[in-house]
């Protein structure tokens, strides 16, 4: 029975006892050691990217709430996703839209209800196999969202980095409003920022393996703003409790807050599935290992419908804390469950020190962690080979995700991939060559390369017309022609009528099977007459000969 055919529960028992076959004490404790080094990385991102994630009234909610989603998230996706090695939890990407639904009519409930919706939708895709459908979205367009996202990220800490109030609709008009504030900026905020960027900058490689830089430079951060007393803003405390202070009331919900949110719903849920799917696929590849792409969808859905009961905000894989975890040396999914317990010791035992953390030196780490989101190699190879259909789409999706919303920025890119790849298939190659195949009669046979489509099925005419010379016999060799549909076939018939306008004899060679079976679909040979078609060009001069 295959994959698509076993029920869900019977295909996820046997993924689960092909992971654990072998599995030993050695294998636990390279798990956990592991799990504890994601754990690392994962703390300082997580209370970056929660206190990035609302607004400054809600910042302290905010911020636990990214903790808590790191824990529970690290569990339920850890121990139900597509591969062994999904690390998940708050990312970037989804912190770019809470603020916004946060700032709005519903508040944090109306963000609470939002990540729940896209916890159904992500269900509903991966019990519906969409998971296959991530491959339609082209690389440039991936690498142009997430430069986009990287920037959006950058822009919204600008008033934490340097302790001046942003506020104004969208990327754009933050900018602006920055630009006017910037004046009043605190030099002793800027310096705890530049001093986080400094640390993660130089910060060793060979050290980042065991202690993550992003964690030194809040360490550091945090003992010179008490050593020194520096008047910054802190976190101030936070609940050393797997239940935030506030989480989801679904009594308060209401079809009016569900029409509102159901926008930023399906949003969440289309970064959810480009980000998990994407950061599986790369992973997998990576540990030479199988994923299940529909299965993550569904891990990723429970998890999202469960974190907001516990004040948590959206949830994905995260390809930075994948990365570690397989160069950690961890063998199954019991790695990410070992980074929760590790952040569930750091909540309950550092939640004192944590409360001491500068604001400033979380804007460090995002800046940096935007920084590094961006795929300079691959940018860099678009410009070093001249990719222009690439660079197009790369700039236009990062423009759109910075002036635009998310979805529509994905919508826009992949459109636009649409367009620039019909164009190219319209390039279809034909030519005319004359050849001595049959004495005494002048013989042009008409090339063609490419797909036959309602774009350019008049190419076949034109080359003809171009040709100054006029032949009695024209072989029209389709021996390069990969697809051809019914809007080119009327332009065929053109052709023929074209040709015989001219007094000319003509045939087809060469058609592939595909060509061959969509033409006599429509009943091309019929109209033309099937003494017209040979298999190869040697069969028509034999039978011309004969």
């Amino acid at each position: 029975m295959s994959k698509n055919q076993r029920p869900f529960f019977a295909h996820y028992a046997k993924i689960f006892r092909n992971e654990f076959k072998g599995y030993n004490s050695k294998a636990l404790l390279n798990d956990a050691t592991a799990g504890i080094t994601v754990g690392a990385v994962a703390l300082p991102l997580a209370l970056a990217f929660g206190a990035a994630s609302v607004d400054a009234e809600h910042a302290a909610i905010g911020i636990a709430g990214g903790l808590i989603t790191a824990i529970l998230a690290g569990i339920i996706s850890g121990l139900l996703g597509g591969g062994s090695f999904q690390i998940s939890g708050p990312t970037g990407a989804m912190a770019v839209i809470l603020g916004t639904i946060v700032s709005g009519t519903y508040g944090m409930q109306g963000m609470f209800m939002a990540t729940f919706m896209s916890g159904v939708i992500l269900l509903i895709a991966g019990l519906l196999r969409f998971g296959r459908f991530v491959q339609f979205i082209p690389k440039p367009v991936v690498t142009g969202f997430t430069s986009g996202i990287a920037l959006v990220i950058a822009i919204g800490q600008l008033g934490n980095a340097f302790g001046v109030p942003v506020s104004g609709e969208g990327t754009i008009g933050k900018v602006l409003n920055f630009a006017g504030n910037v004046g009043s900026l605190s030099l002793s905020t800027l310096l705890i920022t530049v001093l986080v960027v400094v640390i993660m900058a130089v910060y060793p490689k060979k050290l980042a393996k065991y202690v993550p830089g992003s964690l030194v430079g809040i360490i550091i951060a945090t003992i010179v703003t008490a050593v020194f007393k520096i008047d910054v803003k802190t976190i101030g405390s936070i609940p050393s409790s797997l239940i935030n202070s506030e989480a989801l009331n679904i009594r308060g919900v209401d079809l009016n807050m569900i029409k509102s949110i159901t926008e930023y719903a399906v949003t969440i849920a289309l970064l959810g599935m480009i980000e998990s799917l994407l950061c599986g696929t790369a992973a997998a590849s990576m540990k030479k290992e199988k994923f299940d792409s529909n299965v993550e969808l569904i891990a990723q859905g429970i998890a999202n419908m469960a974190v907001p009961f516990a004040g948590g905000v959206p949830s994905t894989a995260a390809i930075a804390r994948t990365s570690v975890a397989i160069k950690s040396g961890c063998r199954t999914r019991l790695t990410s469950v070992f980074q929760s317990l590790f952040l569930i010791l750091c909540m309950f035992v550092l939640s004192p020190l944590i409360g001491m953390v500068p604001y400033p030196a979380l804007a460090g780490v995002l800046f940096m962690t935007a920084f590094r989101m961006n795929d300079f190699k691959t940018i860099k190879s678009y410009f070093t080979h001249h990719l222009t259909d690439a660079l197009i789409l790369c700039f236009a999706t990062m423009v759109a995700t910075v002036a635009l919303d998310l979805t529509y920025a994905i919508v826009i890119g992949v459109a636009l991939s649409m367009i620039i790849t019909i164009s190219k298939l319209a390039e279809i190659k034909v030519n005319v060559e004359e050849e001595t195949l049959i004495e005494g009669r002048d013989v042009g046979i008409v090339y063609s390369v490419g797909a036959y489509f309602f774009a350019n099925g008049k190419e076949l005419k034109k080359a003809i017309e171009k040709c100054e010379k006029k032949y009695d016999t024209y072989i029209l060799s389709f021996r390069g022609v990969v697809f051809v549909d019914v809007s080119a076939e009327a332009e065929f018939l053109e052709t023929i009528e074209f040709i015989k306008g001219r007094g000319a004899d003509f045939c087809f060679v060469g058609l592939s099977s595909d060509v061959k079976n969509a033409l006599e679909k429509i009943g091309f040979q019929d109209q033309v007459g099937r003494d017209h078609f040979y298999a190869n060009l040697e069969d028509y001069v034999a039978s011309v000969k004969a």
